[in-house]
């Protein structure tokens, strides 16, 4: 009898979803651009943390050790550094690296080379580049090496084998950093917010409409002694089905958009292809759509009826 009863149900609502056909489509249209607003946002979402995190990678703290600091006490003070939380990664350039790497940045320069050779010997320090895990723990990084307060003016190394730390010259561009991804995330989450509120309320709508259409078939039901939840059942399965119809439809415009900017992604954010990553995430966008859909027509459906029907 309980299967009987789904079995009936769920034929009423795909016959309701095949039979309006000009509310369906409404329906599917409206549920359509709600989830790709929804799948658009992921990718929004990707493009900015990627971006943040190139630019993330790109800025980083420098320790100017001193000509005569030993590659003991250096190693030593590089396994300090990377036993701190705040420190992600650190690399360390000997001064013979330093030296190589400048020759090579001025190679083109024929009167620098000169006067290099004529000093007869390496004028530069061992580096450390280190790169925090957040740019808000650079500060405290340079703490660690013996800035003192937050305005730059002094700095006294307990190391002596520390000759500066160019914290001072980054941190305009550390604060900045921190400031851009504080407002993305806030700004971020307040429009994913609305643009979801506006969409539940668009569906909502929509979804109403359909069941006002069927109103008097409704009533003729209730008053047979039909329940609450048989009449309320079959406008549920329509809702889930415009859910499905409309994010089998994104996922395949997706699939073709990312395909055709896969590329022209690629050269315009350095190595971030929409295409790779809609295959890669395909999973997580499936479910986050296929579950936003099915969601949003029950939902809005089931209250639909109940709100309006006083079911």
């Amino acid at each position: 009898m309980f299967f009987t009863k789904i079995k009936r149900t769920f034929r009423a609502g795909v016959t309701n979803f095949w039979r309006n056909g000009f509310v369906s489509l409404s329906s599917l249209v409206v549920m359509f651009i709600t989830l790709f607003m929804i799948c658009s946002l992921i990718f929004m979402s990707a493009i900015l943390k990627f971006s943040l995190a190139e630019i993330k990678d790109k800025v980083d703290i420098n320790v100017y050790f001193t000509t005569k600091a030993s590659e003991a006490d250096i190693l030593s003070l590089k396994k300090s550094t990377e036993a701190l939380l705040e420190v992600e990664k650190v690399d360390y350039l000997s001064s013979e690296n330093v030296l190589t790497n400048f020759k090579e940045r001025w190679k083109d320069n024929g009167l620098v080379l000169e006067a290099l050779d004529e000093l007869g010997e390496n004028p530069f320090g061992a580096q450390m580049n280190i790169k925090a895990k957040d740019p808000s723990q650079y500060e405290g990084i340079s703490n660690f090496f013996g800035l003192k307060g937050t305005d730059c003016k002094s700095f006294e190394s307990k190391f002596p084998v520390i000759e500066k730390v160019n914290y001072c010259q980054n941190k305009v561009i550390i604060d900045n950093l921190v400031k851009v991804t504080n407002a993305v995330n806030t700004v971020g989450f307040w429009i994913a917010l609305i643009l979801l509120i506006i969409s539940i309320v668009i569906t909502f709508n929509t979804i109403r409409l359909a069941i006002f259409i069927s109103k008097e078939e409704i009533s003729v039901m209730r008053l047979v002694g039909a329940s609450g939840r048989y009449v309320k059942g079959p406008f549920v399965v329509s809702g889930i089905l415009y859910g499905i119809v409309s994010a089998t439809l994104v996922l395949a415009v997706f699939f073709g958009l990312t395909y055709w900017l896969g590329s022209l992604s690629k050269d315009f954010f350095v190595s971030l292809d929409l295409f790779a990553f809609y295959l890669k995430n395909f999973g997580q966008i499936f479910l986050i759509i296929f579950g936003s859909g099915i969601a949003l027509g029950a939902v809005s459906s089931y209250l639909a009826v109940r709100r309006y029907l006083k079911i």
